[in-house]
């Protein structure tokens, strides 16, 4: 089997863009903006705040004050809190999309490539979720402005537009090549998604603020591993007949 990114050491590969220079609404003393540049600056201040605090830092006014422009010049961008937060929403998950493509072990086609590439994927996830905690928070907290439902037609390439649930689209995409290299029965694909994206996420969790919290990046593997192991086992397993 190809090898495959370690969870828990190092980087995602998932970089964050330097905030743009302008002139929008700058203040004596700050950074200038230029026009039209203004609310990528807002998101990346926004991005850093949700870095630092989680999703509840993100606030309209403390963006503004990061950036170096008044309130009023941001709210020409932003009718409020939400709006702002539903933009760093998007882009953590855009960070978590590319973060689980980067940990995938190989393209090739094949039974054992197939496998591979679904423990990759979580692996990918579990790293973005240690190396950016507070983004990941961000990337899953809840919208009031738009409840989206996930019925597992989401496309992985993002042919929307929007990023908010490629990663999820991507793992649809990883657990149908289960099945059609024959690691899954068909019977056991409806609802995968859902058992999948539940281990994986569950785990982040602990590892993050539950009593996994204090294991080494050794021990992180090591357990992720287990995980994936009885996850795919359970895939593979033929339905209980009655």
């Amino acid at each position: 089997m190809a090898d495959m990114a370690k969870t828990g050491t190092g980087a995602t590969g998932a970089t964050e863009e330097t905030a743009r220079e302008g002139r929008e609404g700058s203040r004596p003393g700050k950074a200038a903006y230029h026009h039209g540049d203004l609310r990528n600056a807002l998101i990346d201040a926004a991005t850093d705040l949700a870095r630092e605090g989680g999703p509840e830092s993100v606030v309209l006014r403390a963006a503004a004050r990061r950036v170096g422009v008044s309130p009023t010049a941001a709210y020409r961008h932003f009718a409020g809190q939400a709006e702002l937060l539903r933009a760093v929403k998007e882009l953590g998950q855009e960070h978590l999309a590319r973060a689980m493509e980067a940990g995938r072990s190989t393209d090739a086609p094949g039974p054992e490539a197939a496998e591979a590439r679904l423990r990759a994927l979580g692996h990918g996830y579990l790293s973005f979720a240690l190396a950016e905690p507070g983004l990941y928070r961000a990337a899953f907290c809840r919208d009031n402005l738009q409840l989206s439902a996930l019925d597992g037609s989401v496309t992985p390439d993002g042919a929307d537009g929007t990023w908010e649930f490629r990663s999820f689209g991507i793992l649809v995409e990883a657990l149908d090549g289960l099945v059609e290299h024959g690691r899954m029965p068909a019977e056991q694909r409806t609802g995968a998604e859902l058992t999948a994206w539940s281990t994986v996420h569950g785990l982040a969790m602990l590892f993050l603020d539950g009593p996994l919290a204090a294991l080494s990046s050794e021990e992180i593997h090591a357990v992720a591993e287990r995980a994936f192991d009885v996850l795919i086992a359970g895939f593979a397993a033929s339905p209980a007949r009655d």
